[in-house]
């Protein structure tokens, strides 16, 4: 049975969002969306007049909003530490999932210069900044000062995506997993210095 042309749109979006992860933004072209979704070519316009760079724009929302659902269902454990250890765990198997084909389409539109549409990069520093408020969320409810917390959650977020392009470029999960582990190191530490009473860490005064 063909795909009902009434689903055409959410067909290109989601086809748009699969090859800006795998190609890059430049390498989305209408065609190729075209192709990879089956949608009728007549419909592009019809759904997205302002064409290609539209149709990039809407993906890279969705593709924000998708992981952010991921993010608050990490936010659900009681302990950061835990949340951000399956924040990691979820790009890791994403990862394996995908053959190390697919990384991130918010980072592909953001390195890329795109001088004809500068709102690209905005939408996409716009989903980052969503992320990295979610995380500051967390951790200011766990009564790490809001400087720290920003911090720290812009730091997770820049690891991830470090990551992900590490494990890309090497075929494997290993830089992933040693962030992973560096950034729980990081958090247990901080969220322990925080939640430590005044005066709880004494000084050791000479016996006289």
């Amino acid at each position: 049975m063909s795909p009902r042309k009434s689903d055409s749109r959410e067909r290109m979006l989601r086809s748009t969002r699969t090859l800006l992860r795998e190609y890059g933004a430049s390498a989305t072209t209408i065609d190729r969306v075209l192709a990879h979704s089956g949608a009728p070519r007549g419909s592009v316009y019809h759904h997205f007049p302002g064409g290609r760079i539209q149709m990039i724009e809407e993906a890279v929302a969705l593709a924000g909003e998708f992981m952010a659902g991921l993010i608050d269902n990490a936010m659900q454990a009681d302990d950061p530490v835990e949340a951000v250890d399956a924040f990691f765990a979820l790009w890791r198997d994403r990862l394996v999932e995908d053959g190390f084909r697919a990384g991130c389409p918010i980072v592909a539109v953001a390195v890329e210069t795109n001088d004809e549409a500068p709102q690209l990069a905005r939408s996409a520093g716009a989903v980052f900044a969503g992320w990295q408020e979610a995380f500051t969320a967390l951790f200011l409810r766990h009564r790490l000062p809001e400087d720290r917390a920003r911090r720290l959650a812009a730091l997770v977020v820049a690891a991830e995506e470090g990551a992900v392009v590490l494990c890309r470029a090497q075929q494997s999960t290993a830089p992933m997993e040693a962030v992973a582990t560096e950034v729980h190191d990081l958090l247990v530490h901080a969220l322990t210095s925080c939640r430590r009473a005044p005066g709880e860490h004494t000084e050791h005064t000479p016996a006289s």
